[in-house]
């Protein structure tokens, strides 16, 4: 890298004045930049729209928090101390102003939004991020079998029931799998008990969760992995290889992942926002001490600080997975952005 550096800063012969390419790493920090500044751009603007939902909602956060007997002016008085009365352009300035030094605000009930999703929130990263390793190893171990024998009954039949799992929404089959597996045979529990700290009391609380939230998005990621497959498959060096009578295993883990990793990179990044979208219903059948609780609660009371501050988080999470995504795919493509 150091070298790579100073061959592009070294000047070139006498009378040579041709600019020299930037090294590949200067043009992945460039990249890199452009994206990160254009999803933040996408993030501010989706934080603006948030602000104007909850604007549109009927009632405010005042009205919604206010106790019973409260008098019109204790509910006035409220209303002043929330900054209500300001302009909604303003509010939502002030809230952004505070964003990149992580002041998330503050709640309609008078608590740090920040310490509201202290607790909650890596439970759902936990939910999430176990869910998307499920879909990662189930969609690419499904997909790999199938692209493995094409245009066979292994090949239909998991192509055929890909397409019908990604077509159930997580609520139905997080139903299906509390009537089956704890209701039936009463195998997992159908709700989740927390410790003192919040987190789930055993590691058999999160299968179902886990399990309603990545089934759907491994049909989709399978059909995704075996289309990929499939593309790469028609590559002449794929043809060498079947001609020099490679294995079928080596062709397909030395010759089809390896141009087919882009794809599959952008397909599971893609599941990120999803499954933490899926996460809010999931949390709710199965009582898991996520943010789908937090956000509920959020929406009742019209507290913008605190739907905003869920979009943010979960927004930064799903950025820092794509990012992830660009760079797999940039490293798979050696490095050509």
């Amino acid at each position: 890298m150091a070298g790579s550096l100073i061959e592009a800063v070294r000047p070139g012969p006498a009378g040579d004045d041709k600019p020299r390419p930037a090294p590949a790493a200067v043009r992945l920090l460039l990249h890199v930049a452009g994206v990160l500044a254009r999803r933040a751009l996408l993030l501010a603007v989706l934080l603006a729209f948030v602000f104007a939902a909850v604007e549109l909602l009927p009632g405010d956060a005042a009205t919604a928090t206010s106790e019973r007997g409260e008098s019109a002016a204790d509910i006035a008085e409220r209303r002043h101390l929330l900054g209500l009365d300001r302009p909604v352009l303003e509010r939502f300035w002030e809230w952004m102003t505070g964003l990149p030094t992580g002041d998330l605000g503050t709640s309609a009930r008078g608590e740090p939004v920040a310490d509201l999703l202290a607790r909650p929130f890596p439970n759902t990263l936990l939910l999430g991020g176990l869910a998307l390793l499920l879909t990662l190893v189930a969609s690419v171990a499904l997909g790999c079998w199938a692209a493995a024998r094409p245009g066979m009954t292994v090949d239909r039949m998991v192509s055929a029931s890909a397409t019908g799992i990604l077509a159930l929404p997580e609520f139905v089959v997080a139903v299906a799998l509390v009537l089956v597996f704890a209701l039936w045979t009463d195998w997992l529990p159908a709700v989740t008990l927390t410790d003192a700290d919040g987190s789930p009391a055993s590691w058999q609380m999160l299968v179902l969760p886990v399990l309603a939230l990545a089934i759907p998005q491994i049909g989709w990621n399978t059909r995704i992995v075996r289309a990929a497959l499939a593309d790469e498959a028609k590559a002449p060096h794929v043809d060498t290889a079947v001609l020099d009578g490679l294995p079928r295993h080596r062709i397909l883990t030395h010759h089809l992942l390896p141009g087919a990793l882009p794809t599959i990179a952008a397909g599971i990044a893609t599941s990120t926002g999803m499954l933490l979208g899926g996460a809010v219903v999931v949390e709710t059948i199965f009582n898991y001490p996520g943010i789908g609780s937090v956000l509920a609660g959020a929406v009742t009371d019209r507290d913008s600080p605190l739907i905003a501050g869920v979009v943010a988080v979960t927004g930064a999470v799903i950025t820092a997975v794509l990012l992830l995504a660009d760079l797999v795919r940039a490293w798979a493509s050696g490095g050509r952005t």
